[in-house]
């Protein structure tokens, strides 16, 4: 009875034995799958805090944070870094126990606990891959040489969330809050409510009203996908240069405004931009037609149907001379003066204008060709009415230049100062005339009457030509400091008879 116990109890041993060895064998010859090889859960980020400074933290977090022994670690600086991985987080250390998870990634967690009057932070994250760990390493010095870029550019650049806080932003624009005094986590910009556009450009100021001169800042806003990028640039300069314009523009404005002459300029685009009252009065134009920017060439359509341009003999010629016109202001300067219908005159000047515009005067000069062509009448009056004298008459200018001489004296002598280009002086005319007389000795006494500058008297000397006729050469002063010498003949004298004895 014993035996065949014993022999069953052997039996079961040795079976028992052989399977431990066939899954010992089992297991040393199975592949593991690639799952079980993934790196253990490091550590978590550890930091603890008291009164709201880090009294201590494990290496990862020191790299996390940047934090050296040089500056201590604040709850700001925790939660300016933090921010951007958990959202919004506690402005002051939670006197609580808190809980948060990474926006985009479930399985990153940061726990909050309070420990007495300290506060002990963690982060949970899981490994990375090899490969994505080696991608970091090999994209930190690329992303650290963008972090010192973006650090020291010379313009604010801040992102903000959908309630407008701020969640990231560079040295200029934290130095520029400290400025203006603004809160941690706001932007001391005012900028209107989001448009409904992804971009837009804005325009805001910096102090002034009683806090020094006012900085000017042009702020570019730009949609992204976890809110609002800006970048603000200062533009103090180009406002000043505005400012400057706008005077300069209004200060324009006041002088043209009592101009009498009629203005009008078109920019490059041949719209008109810039016009005075005088234009009004002058053209008669409508005020809302002019306010309304109109073309150069419904302008000038316009003129036409006012009747305030010189009637052409069809549209087609007038085009076409417009568009000379036009050519001409544009690349020097033109005058042209207009015969209107109604009997006015009026002088039309283009010329170029900066920036590629043209400027058009308009002035009535109705007045100054009445003038002009009543003293031309009154010249040529004068003149019929000395060159009907049977008197050769020249009139000398002060310096001895031949200013005037009547029909008969171009008749004796041939010389006529409008038909030549060269000056007849009084040395050449007294050369002249003496060669057609007997000699005599008033020839330089009349150069030296002419010239003279002191109060002279009338004079005059009797002359012989060569044929023995007699003239008669007067010498008279005239206003002006200019001098009349007028030849006349003389009568021939009768022989007297002779004495009889």
């Amino acid at each position: 009875m014993v035996e065949p116990t014993l022999a069953l109890f052997t039996g079961l041993i040795a079976g028992g034995a052989a399977f431990l060895a066939g899954w010992l064998v089992n297991c040393s010859t199975r592949r593991i799958p690639k799952a079980e090889l993934a790196t253990a859960p490091e550590p978590p980020i550890t930091l603890l805090l008291r009164d709201g400074v880090v009294i201590d933290s494990s290496s990862q977090a020191d790299r996390l944070f940047g934090h050296t022994t040089v500056a201590p670690l604040g709850w700001a600086e925790i939660v300016a870094t933090l921010q951007p991985l958990f959202g919004p987080l506690p402005d002051a250390p939670p006197q609580s126990p808190g809980h948060y998870t990474a926006v985009q990634d479930t399985q990153t967690r940061l726990t909050l606990t309070p420990e007495g009057d300290s506060l002990r932070l963690e982060i949970a994250a899981p490994p990375l891959p090899s490969g994505e760990a080696l991608r970091l390493r090999l994209n930190e010095p690329e992303a650290m040489r963008l972090h010192r870029v973006v650090g020291r550019a010379p313009l604010a650049i801040w992102m903000t969330d959908s309630a407008h806080a701020v969640t990231w932003s560079n040295t200029f624009f934290d130095d520029l809050r400290a400025q203006a005094g603004a809160a941690p986590g706001s932007a001391p910009f005012s900028l209107p409510p989001d448009p409904a556009q992804p971009r837009r450009v804005t325009r805001t100021r910096l102090g002034g009203e009683g806090d020094g001169p006012a900085a000017w800042y042009e702020v570019q806003s730009c949609r992204v996908s976890d809110g609002w990028l800006h970048y603000a640039q200062n533009i103090d300069a180009v406002i000043a240069a505005e400012t400057t314009q706008r005077n300069f523009m209004q200060t324009l404005t006041r002088i043209f405004a009592h101009l009498p002459i009629a203005l009008a300029v078109f920019d490059r685009e041949r719209r008109l931009v810039l016009f005075n009252p005088a234009l009004l009065d002058l053209t008669r134009l409508p005020a809302d037609f002019l306010t309304g920017r109109p073309n150069l060439l419904s302008f000038f359509d316009m003129l036409r149907d006012r009747q305030v341009l010189p009637e052409p003999r069809d549209y087609r010629s007038w085009r076409d001379k417009l568009g000379e016109v036009i050519a001409a202001a544009s690349s020097d300067h033109y005058v042209e003066t207009w015969s209107l219908p109604s009997g006015a005159t009026y002088r039309m000047t283009g010329r170029p204008h900066p920036d590629g515009g043209i400027a058009f005067l308009f002035e009535d000069i109705s007045a100054e060709v009445s003038l002009t062509r009543h003293f031309r009448q009154e010249l040529e009056t004068s003149q019929s009415v000395v060159d009907s004298l049977d008197e050769a008459i020249a009139v000398f200018s002060r310096t001895g230049k031949l200013a005037f001489c009547n029909a008969p004296y171009r008749e004796m002598w041939g010389a006529d100062p409008e038909e030549s280009v060269a000056d007849h002086c009084i040395g050449e005319a007294t050369q002249h005339w003496r060669a057609a007389f007997r000699p005599s000795p008033i020839w330089g006494d009349l150069r030296e009457f002419v010239t003279l500058e002191r109060d002279r008297a009338p004079w005059d000397a009797e002359l012989h030509d060569h044929d023995g006729r007699p003239l008669c050469c007067h010498a008279a002063p005239l206003p002006g400091g200019a001098t009349m010498v007028r030849f006349s003949r003389l009568p021939l004298r009768q022989p007297e008879p002779l004495a009889q004895v």
